[in-house]
């Protein structure tokens, strides 16, 4: 070996910035242009150091010429590093950071679904549009189904709302609806009978008493003293009127409390008695007007020939059998009168419902008793009728002096 050679040494490393002792192993410098290398690649990174961490910059060492003697040499660790921390973000900065993110995604979804929003429109009007029918024109604000409903909604309401208020403003309706109100009250009034009537005759469930119902017309049983009219078939069981006379006031004051005997000379027989037995009642009647009666012949029109009725009369049970019905006129009075062998009994009634224009007369042979054993009928010295009792005057009627 050359004497001016040099000799392997291991030594101490030192970090290459700050100059000081490392713990870590020593390594040999094998030759003095080692040192130089190692120094100039610290120097390299410093300046990276310092360009990533500003003006921060580490103080570098000066260069030491190799030691060329026996003492070890040191070496910089470049994994030691000895810049300042950098300091942490203030709460302001925090803040401002997070809204700055808030504030994009924001922008970002409301961009993105408003686009959204635009895309499904035109797909839905596109696609509900006839293949036959020339592309429309697309305006850039499109509405949705709901949003064009409730905008029609909103239009039609403000209208309705601005017509009632000018309606309310005019007081042209009022005199109007108030002649209407007046016109319907008269009708009413004037027609009322009509319209209950016919509900009486096709709705009402009649008034007989179950245990009135008689299972063998030929029975001859003894019945309560009070005098009655009985028709199973169109449930009729009411009070008859006997001993009034045959004027119109004394008929209509009898008929409020049942049925009245209308009794003219030639037809004033009484049950059980050889003669015509007549008997009055309503079919229909004022509702104003008073009495519990004022319907019940609303259903008189349903009997046939060959139904049967019943009356009591002194104590005494009769059966009828209808043989004949016949509309006449008020003033027919004479078909109540007739040469006959037989009792008979004849119904009145006015027809059509709610009106007094003509009479309907059902006339029934006496079935039992034995119409053979039959009585003469008495003699009648009061005057006769010249109509047959029919309704009370309706209003129109009471105003321009009617009956």
């Amino acid at each position: 070996m050359r004497p001016d050679s040099p000799q392997p040494v291991n030594h101490t490393p030192t970090d290459p910035l700050t100059g000081q002792s490392s713990t870590q192993p020593t390594v040999a410098t094998p030759t003095p242009q080692a040192g130089v290398q190692q120094q100039a690649a610290a120097n390299v990174l410093r300046q990276q150091i310092d360009t990533l961490y500003g003006n921060n910059a580490v103080a570098a060492p000066q260069p030491q010429q190799p030691q060329l003697n026996s003492q070890p040499l040191t070496t910089e660790n470049p994994y030691h590093r000895t810049h300042t921390q950098h300091p942490l973000p203030e709460v302001d900065q925090w803040k401002a950071y997070h809204s700055a993110w808030q504030q994009y995604y924001q922008q970002y979804y409301e961009q993105y679904y408003t686009h959204q929003q635009k895309k499904a429109s035109a797909s839905y009007f596109t696609n509900t549009t006839s293949v036959e029918q020339p592309p429309v024109q697309q305006e850039p604000e499109i509405m949705n189904r709901d949003e064009a409903l409730y905008d029609l909604r909103q239009k039609l309401l403000g209208k309705v709302q601005k017509s009632a208020t000018n309606i309310r403003k005019s007081r042209h309706f009022i005199p109007i609806a108030a002649a209407l109100g007046v016109v319907l009250i008269f009708v009413f009034i004037q027609y009322n009978r009509v319209f209950i009537a016919n509900v009486q005759a096709y709705v009402s469930p009649g008034s007989l008493d179950p245990q009135n119902i008689v299972i063998d017309p030929g029975s001859n049983i003894a019945v309560g003293p009070e005098p009655k009219l009985i028709i199973p078939k169109i449930n009729v069981d009411v009070p008859a009127i006997y001993g009034i006379g045959p004027d119109h006031d004394s008929q209509m004051a009898a008929m409020n409390k049942g049925v009245a005997h209308f009794a003219i000379p030639g037809a004033n027989s009484h049950p059980g008695q050889v003669g015509n037995t007549v008997l009055s009642g309503h079919s229909s009647n004022d509702l104003f007007d008073p009495g519990d009666y004022k319907f019940i012949f609303a259903q008189l029109e349903k009997l046939a020939p060959g139904d049967t009725i019943y009356t009591h009369y002194e104590g005494k049970r009769y059966t009828y059998v209808v043989t004949k019905m016949e509309v006449v006129k008020p003033n027919e009075v004479n078909k109540l009168v007739y040469a006959t062998d037989k009792p008979v009994l004849t119904l009145i009634t006015c027809t059509p419902l709610g009106t007094a224009l003509n009479r309907l007369l059902v006339t029934a042979e006496q079935v039992s008793p034995d119409p053979s054993a039959a009585t003469a009928a008495p003699s009648n010295d009061q005057s006769g009728s010249s109509a047959m009792p029919g309704n009370a005057p309706t209003l129109f009627e009471r105003l321009f002096g009617a009956r």
